[in-house]
């Protein structure tokens, strides 16, 4: 926990003016004649902020005073109008972020040092009851699951800053919801994913076969043969030639398709 020493900056133009700081404790105030120390970090320095974390080491009333230097000169010291107890500190409300992580619901904190513990209470929204559940988070800056969420369903969330050396607490800060998602999306996603590897193993051996046809069309083209090559007499009568004809027959050779033989010899039997 951090406590800061802030002051009103005194403004020369063209000159930096530096501040150093003092502290007193009870014991210094009772038992010391009143002595003040100079602060740990904060001697000429030029901001008008002082981290006195440090010189707060008790729990008990301190006294704090500043000068301001410019070179030679120094002002009076000015000091607090009332004694400071970290045990009257006033907590303020934890910086909070919810999110979600599929159906987990998640809360972060801002990281405020060691003695700083967050009291979270968080509960599902219903018309009917709502059902708080708490739990402690020890230290901020990292995520925190919280529950795992029901689908459709929203959750609230709300945080205190506890800092238990000074037994101190903060109020709650503003509520933050956040709905988990529907079951009807991620259903959708696993339908639509399942017909479309169903339509990838119906065409892919369809577009291989239709393919394979145009790469063999391709490379061996279909011939149509003309009608004037088509055989549509015996093959016998082709080759055969009757001593008695009185014109002389030529040998041809032609060449004769099975599907095309096979249909002569059936005409011929018949």
């Amino acid at each position: 926990m951090k406590h800061i020493l802030t002051w009103s900056p005194v403004t020369i133009p063209g000159e930096t003016v530096n501040y150093s700081v003092e502290y007193q404790g009870e014991y210094e105030r009772y038992y010391t004649s009143s002595t003040w120390i100079p602060s740990s970090w904060c001697s000429s320095i030029s901001t008008p902020e002082c981290n006195v974390t440090d010189d707060i080491t008790a729990t008990v009333a301190y006294n704090f005073r500043v000068k301001a230097i410019l070179g030679s000169q120094s002002s009076s010291w000015s000091t607090l109008k009332e004694l400071f107890n970290r045990n009257s500190t006033v907590l303020t409300s934890p910086r909070m972020k919810i999110s979600k992580d599929g159906y987990h619901l998640i809360v972060e904190f801002e990281d405020m040092g060691p003695y700083f513990e967050f009291n979270v209470t968080y509960w599902k929204k219903s018309p009917n009851s709502q059902k708080e559940l708490y739990k402690i988070v020890r230290e901020g800056g990292s995520l925190v699951h919280l529950e795992t969420m029901e689908a459709g369903a929203e959750y609230c969330v709300k945080a205190q800053t506890i800092v238990e050396v000074i037994e101190r607490s903060s109020t709650f800060n503003q509520v933050e919801c956040i709905r988990a998602q529907d079951e009807f999306p991620l259903l959708t996603i696993v339908l639509v994913s399942s017909a479309g590897f169903v339509l990838f193993l119906v065409g892919l051996p369809l577009f291989i076969w239709k393919t394979s046809q145009l790469l063999r069309y391709s490379c061996c083209p279909v011939v149509v043969l003309p009608d004037t090559l088509k055989i549509t007499d015996s093959p016998q009568k082709l080759i055969s030639c009757k001593k008695e004809d009185i014109e002389p027959c030529d040998i041809v050779a032609r060449v004769i398709y099975p599907e095309e033989l096979f249909r002569s010899w059936i005409q011929e039997a018949l």
